[in-house]
């Protein structure tokens, strides 16, 4: 029999809940006459919770590599279901409430999310720091890296085609698998929606597998890796632009602001502040072929186009043009040590010479070797 929806719940000893989780669903599709199954993605319990499955009539699918996002690929992987809905085995989802999912899922959205602040979170059903803190913040730098609208990206209750979760091609094995499911979802072009979604106080008297501080990090650290933009690319605009300005006017002549002269000594800092911002467009360079080559982010049409404008040749002739104007300059600056018989120099004249030079024979090599990388982990392209 073909089976319209999989009702998955990863489970790690959850004896105490998952019982009362079984039958809500199981309720939800006998009341309202869906083809589905209950499959409970076990990660290793001890405490019983494969008894209380099975006892019940559900699929239990033992899933041996630890972690949250790895139990939820071993349930989905073996779902049956044209649609899955996801869920926490700790009651604090209601799993005979899940018609609105079923019936966005219907109407062809690919992702859909249950929102908690819009539905409700009960009094101590979620941490202060949690509520407040990090999920609004995680959620907000998730809007802002990709774009979305998603103003819940940690609800464990979520649905989705099993043709949209093979499109995801999702990685993770811990906690963050919430946020790759969205990422992967929105970089890959699925229609995503939200509906409000009850969060109760979960029934177990243990503590939750939930790390507030090391699982919220692995969180922000998969936002920032997935997003090369905000992790390379603007910070390089900003160090790059704002480096540029500063020398050019340091080497033109001294600024004073508030009394306070800023001259040679502090050319050298802006001109490092350019060589970190180019830095920061090179990683921002590497990282994205590395990630669209190697499956992590898919191909674009701007990233054909980033072949078409960058190449090794073009990169060659303009770091070896930095590379000799920096040569240029520096026996500018030796000619004119010559004229005083190689004497003392004054110091802040010869600057505003020497470190333009420097300057640009550094990031003319830098240009140099970025060019052949570039074309190294472009070579799997072609």
């Amino acid at each position: 029999m073909n089976l319209e929806l999989s009702i998955v719940m990863p489970c790690l000893n959850e004896a105490e809940t998952l019982e009362i989780c079984i039958k809500k669903a199981q309720s939800f599709l006998e009341k309202n006459h869906i083809e589905g199954e209950v499959v409970i993605a076990d990660n290793g319990s001890t405490d019983g919770s494969q008894a209380i499955a099975q006892r019940l009539n559900a699929r239990v699918v033992a899933v041996s590599e630890k972690g949250y996002g790895n139990a939820l690929k071993g349930g989905i992987k073996a779902a049956q279901g044209k649609y899955v809905i996801m869920g926490d085995a700790d009651d604090s989802y209601d799993f005979s409430a899940l018609l609105v999912f079923v019936e966005k899922l219907r109407a062809g959205y690919d992702l859909v999310m249950g929102n908690r602040f819009k539905g409700g979170i009960k009094k101590g059903a979620m941490p202060f720091l949690h509520k407040y803190l990090g999920n609004p913040v995680l959620s907000f730098i998730g809007r802002l890296f990709f774009n979305s609208n998603i103003g819940d990206f940690h609800c464990g209750l979520r649905g989705f085609s099993k043709a949209a979760y093979e499109k995801m091609q999702l990685n993770t094995t811990g906690m963050e698998f919430a946020s790759e499911m969205i990422v992967k979802s929105k970089l890959n072009g699925l229609s995503i929606t939200e509906v409000p979604t009850i969060l109760h106080p979960d029934g177990r008297t243990r503590p939750p597998h939930l790390h507030t501080w090391s699982d919220g990090w692995r969180h922000l650290r998969f936002l920032l890796l997935y997003s090369p933009r905000w992790l390379f690319l603007y910070p390089a605009f900003f160090c790059i632009i704002l480096g540029i300005v500063l020398s050019s006017l340091l080497i033109i002549k001294p600024l004073t602001i508030g009394g306070v002269v800023f001259d040679v000594h502090t050319l050298l800092y802006t001109s490092g502040l350019v060589i970190i911002g180019f830095q920061f467009l090179m990683f921002y360079g590497l990282t994205k072929v590395f990630a669209v080559e190697n499956g992590l982010l898919p191909k674009s049409k701007r990233y054909n186009k980033l072949f078409q404008f960058l190449n090794l040749e073009k990169g060659l002739i303009i770091g070896f043009l930095f590379f000799f104007f920096g040569i240029y300059l520096s026996i500018d600056g030796f000619l004119t040590w010559k004229a005083t018989n190689f004497s003392d120099l004054k110091p802040v004249e010869t600057l505003r010479t020497i470190v333009p030079a420097v300057f640009t024979i550094m990031l003319g090599f830098q240009i140099i070797l970025f060019s052949f990388f570039f074309s190294i982990l472009g070579l799997k392209r072609t």
